[in-house]
């Protein structure tokens, strides 16, 4: 390989400040204010802006001056959580960034993909997606997938060009896409090269697309469209009611002047059509995502797309790859067998098959193997490597790279009065290039089954000696070998696997082991961390020769399938998606990457997995580790069941505010005497706002979440029986409020008295409701226990309480026309409050003990 120095770090500093950073740059221009638009939109704003013009019409301007500071006040509350999603998902996105190596300063060192700029060394190797445009100065065997850019699914070989014509910029140019040029977005499939990068950001081919790209509209996820379903019939709702409580209240103002009644009707209008306009469904759909989606990430989790966080408390099956999600990815030789009996000559094959520099972790412990034999206590692969072929005047020739449909690679090394071909791999393709006798073919069979028997991962190696270069076969299949042995590798499961199994079983979730091992080896891991029907399975070569209707009812039988290739594991994939199950990938590998992607939820290994199954995948685990995707599927069931909370808890506020803005103008109850309006609405949006956004969001998991079947994907947010929860309780809560306000109201009792206790019913009933829907089974006491580490729901609580006694015992309140309470006043409407809303309690105890019995 050429030897490069690359940039300085002056050189970097130059060029980035020049042209940026490497990223596909959006036009932000007017961004903010399309957002304020958005969200002004929005009918609740509309209304709350409409009646302050009323307020500044009557003469009221320190009631028109207070609404829209409220209006302002509570778009500004939605523009920072807004802000803070958007905060978030790049903080993912920064985390999520890729590396790539390159040569700076004449070191080798690796760098965030952004960082990179134009005259940067840049190497690429399998799996790698490529992060910039540049032109090829040195190749290994690359090939690239570049159906980003052209839409063949082909891989396309790529070659250097000659160092002159580096040099002097004369690039050949044949076609668009040039084999002598790698393009951003594009993948390495095979090999390893080193590339020069010219292009970067919005320079490049893929950044002139980009715009494209980035406009496509995003298909709304199931969850959105059902909750501006919800927010749309609401406000159709609104509407009607609003025509008809302005006809009825106009009708009933006959002894007022014409002008009078316009503007008391349609007051009383806005006040019913604000109450039943659920504003805070936006709040709901972008914090609980995105905080979601940050909370997974602190614990090791990153999600990619944010519409993942909303399936996974969906996921029924987990395909899992066994090497690297089940196994520890950390493989060593347990048992090895020679045909010879010469050890030595077994140990010489496997060490010349193995690349050099190698990361693979079957080589890495076939060496480290080796390395031990001959050293006895020297861990040193390349000394080991050294005393083999050094003094005899070696020189590396040629690669046949392993593919997945041979399972096997080998290299030609040539010698003094020699070349030698070295192979290992599947013994399905190693044992019949190899000359065997019928008796070594029994030996071989019998050695090797009682390997696959044990677990082990069995591999075959074999080598041939040639005299010159011209004897070299074109390809591994026309090799004439001598099997030199087999070995036999463990990759012991991970720890506590078995009972993290059990937990996703628990869960209602099933699992499919899918490998690329020999099925003996397969069945034997399975048996051992406890996967169920583990004596059965199916290999790719019976896949092949299915339909896609058969495969269908197989996946519904079997857990295990064996000697899969990339394709297969699609196809699996596929038909469990055919079936109606929301299906979860996990891989690490580039052949991973096509069922990472058709999956509803893949999942990447991002410590040791490759660059090409990160793109693909939908959540990466930063650690690797099994429980963490247990974990990311609890967190993903409890973020829906707290979205749920939140759209139950919506409804339940305002159905009081409804019902409590609808019939009290029927009763021609005097505008002055009134329990709500225009500018109490706002103050009631001020406290739900919040609730929805900080404490709802934070509510801990249900106890039993993890012991339920998974949701149904197709089910509605907001069926029945959370539709009657939700009415009951609104309804309750308005007769507490209702209750205590008219009666005070009867009992001579000044409106401003009776307004503020109705009011601060209200307000209070939203703090208890927070408390008690925490959960629909377990008991206030363990509520409260569980809630006590949540800062959060107690802060947004607090903040509620004072806010009403602010309201009620500030100078503010005559502003606001209230009036303070009476210690004694005060007392009762914090105990009506509380029946109205912990009546609940009482039910959750009868379906307690009725669970119980049964």
């Amino acid at each position: 390989m050429m030897q490069f120095n690359g940039l300085t770090m002056k050189q970097v500093k130059d060029l980035q400040a020049r042209y940026g950073r490497n990223e596909i740059r959006k036009n932000n221009k007017g961004k903010v204010i399309t957002k304020i638009k958005h969200i002004i939109d929005e009918p609740i704003y509309l209304l709350l802006l409409s009646a302050a013009i009323i307020y500044f019409f009557l003469g009221e301007a320190s009631h028109g001056v207070i609404m829209i500071a409220f209006v302002i006040f509570v778009v500004g509350i939605d523009m920072i959580q807004e802000m803070r999603a958007g905060v978030t998902l790049k903080r993912i996105k920064d985390i999520s960034t890729p590396k790539i190596k390159v040569i700076r300063e004449g070191q080798k060192m690796m760098i965030r993909s952004v960082e990179l700029v134009p005259g940067d060394i840049m190497f690429i190797s399998e799996g790698v997606k490529i992060p910039a445009d540049g032109s090829l100065i040195y190749t290994n065997g690359l090939c690239v997938d570049e159906s980003i850019l052209t839409g063949e699914s082909e891989g396309v070989w790529k070659s250097s060009i000659p160092e002159n014509l580096c040099l002097s910029r004369e690039l050949p140019q044949d076609d668009f896409f040039r084999r002598d040029y790698c393009y951003t977005g594009t993948l390495v499939i095979l090999g390893d090269g080193v590339i020069k990068v010219e292009k970067t950001g919005n320079d490049t081919e893929y950044g002139k697309i980009a715009d494209k790209i980035i406009k496509a509209p995003l298909e709304s996820t199931l969850l959105q469209k059902q909750l501006k379903k919800l927010a749309k019939q609401c406000t159709y709702i609104a509407a009607v009611l609003f025509l008809l409580v302005s006809t009825v209240t106009f009708f009933h103002r006959v002894e007022s002047s014409l002008i009078t009644r316009l503007v008391e009707s349609f007051l009383a209008g806005v006040v019913l059509a604000l109450s039943m306009v659920p504003g805070e469904f936006p709040v709901i759909q972008s914090v609980f995502l995105s905080m979601g989606a940050l909370r997974l990430a602190k614990k090791n989790a990153l999600i990619r797309t944010l519409s993942a966080v909303e399936t996974l408390g969906a996921v029924s099956v987990l395909c899992v790859d066994k090497t690297g999600t089940i196994t520890n990815n950390r493989m060593k030789v347990q048992e090895f067998w020679t045909l010879d009996g010469i050890f030595d000559s077994l140990c010489r094959a496997l060490i010349l098959s193995c690349k050099e520099n190698t990361y693979d972790p079957m080589e890495v412990a076939m060496l480290d193997f080796c390395s031990l034999q001959f050293q006895k206590g020297k861990d040193d692969v390349e000394y080991v490597k050294a005393c083999m072929l050094s003094n005899q005047h070696s020189a590396f020739l040629r690669e046949y790279a392993f593919t997945n449909e041979l399972k096997a690679m080998g290299q030609v090394w040539k010698f003094t009065n020699r070349i030698s071909i070295a192979v290992k791999g599947s013994p399905e393709t190693i044992i019949p290039l190899c000359m065997l006798s019928e008796e070594q073919m029994l030996q071989v069979d019998k050695t090797m089954n009682d390997m696959l028997k044990k677990g082990l991962r069995v591999i075959a190696v074999a080598d041939c000696n040639i005299k010159n270069e011209n004897e070299i076969p074109d390809s591994l299949t026309e090799c004439k070998l001598y099997l030199k042995g087999v070995v036999g590798l463990t990759n012991p499961p991970k720890e506590n696997i078995d009972e993290q199994l059990r937990m996703c079983y628990k869960a209602g979730i099933r699992i499919i082991m899918i490998t690329g091992d020999h099925p003996l080896t397969a069945v034997t891991v399975a048996k051992s961390i406890g996967i169920h029907n583990p004596t059965h399975y199916i290999t790719g070569d019976e896949i092949t020769k299915m339909s896609d209707d058969c495969l269908r009812k197989k996946v519904m039988e079997y857990n295990i399938f064996a000697r899969v290739l990339p394709l297969h594991k699609m196809r699996i994939v596929k038909a469990l998606k055919d079936n109606g199950e929301v299906t979860a990938m996990t891989g690490d590998g580039v052949n991973d990457s096509p069922a990472l992607k058709i999956a509803d939820i893949g999942v990447a290994m991002g410590k040791y997995g490759s660059e090409v199954s990160r793109e693909a995948a939908d959540l990466v685990l930063l650690d690797d580790n099994f429980s963490t995707i247990l974990d990311s599927v609890c967190d993903g069931r409890r973020i829906y069941q707290n979205i749920r909370k939140a759209v139950g808890y919506t409804f339940a506020v305002h159905i009081p505010i409804a019902l409590l803005s609808l019939i009290i103008p029927l009763l021609n109850i005097s505008p002055r005497a009134l329990l709500l309006l225009p500018l109490h609405i706002v103050l009631l949006e001020l406290i739900m706002d919040p609730t929805c956004s900080f404490a709802l969001e934070r509510l801990p998991a249900e106890g039993d979440i993890m012991n339920k079947a998974p949701r149904d994907p197709n089910e509605s947010i907001f069926n029945g029986r959370l539709l009657l929860k939700s009415v009951l309780q609104g309804i309750m809560v308005f007769a507490g409020s209702f209750y205590l306000y008219y009666g005070l109201l009867r009992s001579s009792f000044s409106p401003e008295v009776a307004r503020t206790a109705g009011y601060g019913v209200l307000v209070l009933a939203n703090i208890f409701l927070v408390i008690t829907n925490s959960s629909d089974s377990e008991s206030i006491f363990k509520i409260l226990n569980k809630l006590k580490k949540e800062k959060g729901v107690w802060i947004v609580n607090l903040v509620t309480l004072t806010e009403l006694l602010i309201m009620v015992y500030s100078p503010l309140a005559k502003l606001l026309k209230f009036s303070p309470l009476p210690t004694k006043l005060f007392i009762l409407m914090v105990m009506v409050s509380a029946f109205s809303v912990f009546w609940y309690e009482f039910y959750k105890l009868i379906k307690r003990r009725k669970e119980r019995d049964d």
